[in-house]
């Protein structure tokens, strides 16, 4: 039975990942309904956040629901909100056996529909694959219990840690493949977040492209002033993907208001800047669970010493440019070695000529 557990709990949360970056602020949750060894229902979070995957898996599954099991991802919700509650329907539709991976930290949660399951007499089995829900859940995680999102800085560098030539050259380090790589961990992320430093130098627009038609995450840009180019492909391109600003409390915000975008005021730290800390949980507070940092050197510096970094995303080139050469990280202000942020690697793999490897800080 163990072994069959963790087979379709694996399953759940494959299907569970389907959801990342467009279910905010809810968690993206997969389940799987089984008799025995045969899968009778299916589902996953919706976009938007619901059907939650348990009312799709069950709707699916009809009848043959009852007397089976259900494996999901995440505790199932306990609470009412704009839907009645999963383990409610779970009990409804004779569901015999529950098979979870984690607790749901959310207060209205927390352990209440297990103790509901048990005592409608479900049989309720805690923790299986908890370890990969807990990595593919992080960024809800992280929301609940410490009011930010996940953040994910993505950096795409040389061999030896350069992101442009000294005069400014930065077309392209990486090659087409890794390029396209970038745009699909951007679908899975629920906003994009870069510096006003980088927005007007680059004048990206920070869209999905290449990927089919599909819904954009939130474009985040980091500008105390707001002094952003009036005709940039940001503001051209807000009738595809929302723009979110961070800014100095006291900055100009009228005429960006007037464009439709959302403004966030944010306190200045000791050095100037806005402060890290408040800029995460401001996006937190508005429900974003995963957040793809592509900013440059100061924004991925000042993130880090305010260790605000969960994993970083390194695309490495193999060119060289030397030390005349941009750095990706601006000052940390390191006097040892000690003191230096430190990630554990996950995993490495070859994208096109470049390579990608994945850090961790946990």
């Amino acid at each position: 039975m163990i072994a069959q557990d963790q087979r379709f709990m694996a399953l759940a949360l494959s299907l569970g990942r389907r959801g990342l970056g467009h279910v905010w602020p809810n968690p993206a949750v997969g389940c799987v309904i089984t008799q025995g060894t045969r899968i009778v229902g299916r589902g996953w979070t919706a976009a938007g956040g619901r059907p939650h995957a348990e009312t799709l898996a069950l709707a699916q599954a009809g009848k043959a629901a009852n007397g089976a099991t259900a494996y999901v991802t995440l505790e199932p919700c306990a609470h009412t909100g704009q839907t009645p509650p999963c383990a409610d329907a779970l009990i409804a539709a004779g569901i015999a056996r529950v098979v979870t991976a984690l607790t749901d930290p959310d207060p209205r949660v927390s352990g209440q529909s297990i103790s509901r399951l048990r005592a409608a007499g479900v049989e309720v089995v805690e923790g299986v694959c908890a370890t990969e829900a807990t990595y593919d859940h992080a960024g809800f995680l992280s929301r609940i219990t410490n009011g930010r999102p996940l953040l994910t800085l993505k950096l795409a560098t040389t061999l030896d840690g350069r992101i442009a030539t000294a005069s400014g050259d930065s077309k392209w380090i990486t090659g087409s493949e890794a390029r396209r790589a970038v745009h699909a961990m951007r679908l899975s992320h629920d906003a994009l977040l870069t510096g006003g430093g980088t927005a007007r130098a680059d004048d990206p627009t920070l869209t999905v492209r290449d990927m089919g038609p599909v819904a954009n995450p939130v474009r985040v840009v980091a500008s105390a002033g707001l002094d952003l180019a009036p005709d940039s492909r940001l503001e051209q391109t807000m009738d595809q993907a929302p723009l979110w600003l961070l800014h100095e409390e006291t900055a100009e915000t009228i005429d960006w208001s007037k464009k439709g975008a959302r403004l966030f005021p944010i306190a200045l730290n000791a050095d100037g800047h806005l402060e890290p800390t408040a800029m995460l949980q401001s996006l937190g507070t508005a429900g974003v669970t995963r957040v793809l940092c592509e900013g440059g050197g100061a924004l991925a510096a000042s993130l880090l010493k305010a260790g605000l970094v969960d994993r970083i995303a390194l695309f490495t080139a193999g060119k060289m440019i030397g030390a005349d050469g941009l750095p990706s990280l601006g000052n940390l202000g390191l006097s040892a070695l000690t003191d230096a942020p430190e990630f554990s690697l996950l995993n490495t793999r070859q994208v096109g000529a470049d390579t990608l490897s994945l850090w961790s800080n946990t």
